[in-house]
């Protein structure tokens, strides 16, 4: 830094200083372009707001203004239980699997993604997690026992 200005700054001002004179007194130098005597980086320097030239200040305009200063998004409604889950009692699920002693490991495996795709705790709203854990855990116990059953080959 130059007597308390940044090495930037003293260009820019250096570059400003020779414009201006030459801009009166001469006609453009043969090697430059009519229209562009002045600094770019001069013109840019002026566009910047003030509150940006402060140090560690340069981005608290924004947040003042962003999403976090907007109103609070209105409450969400309570979440209402799917019918198929009041339903824990192992008879319901038992129905609601309709495991037949024709079923092979095959469809007894299909039967349970079936119902895991339906009934998993992760699905299913906080509230009901443990109506669907219930399930879940009582239809996996059918279905192994099913599968317990079935001949060997």
């Amino acid at each position: 830094m130059l007597f308390g200005q940044s090495v930037f700054q003293s260009v820019l001002e250096r570059l400003r200083a020779e414009e201006e004179p030459a801009e009166e007194t001469q006609a453009p130098a043969a090697h430059r372009v009519s229209g562009l005597a002045t600094g770019l980086a001069f013109d840019v320097m002026q566009g910047i707001s003030v509150a940006s030239q402060r140090i560690g200040e340069a981005y608290f305009d924004n947040l003042a203004s962003g999403p976090a200063a907007e109103e609070a998004p209105p409450p969400q409604p309570e979440p209402v239980m799917p019918n198929h889950l009041a339903r824990i009692a192992p008879e319901e699920i038992a129905i609601e699997l309709a495991i037949a002693a024709a079923d092979t490991q095959q469809t007894l495996n299909e039967k349970r993604r079936a119902f895991a795709k339906a009934n998993h705790p992760d699905g299913v709203a906080a509230p009901f997690r443990d109506n669907a854990n219930r399930r879940m855990m009582v239809a996996n116990l059918l279905i192994d026992e099913a599968l317990r059953r079935l001949p060997r080959s």
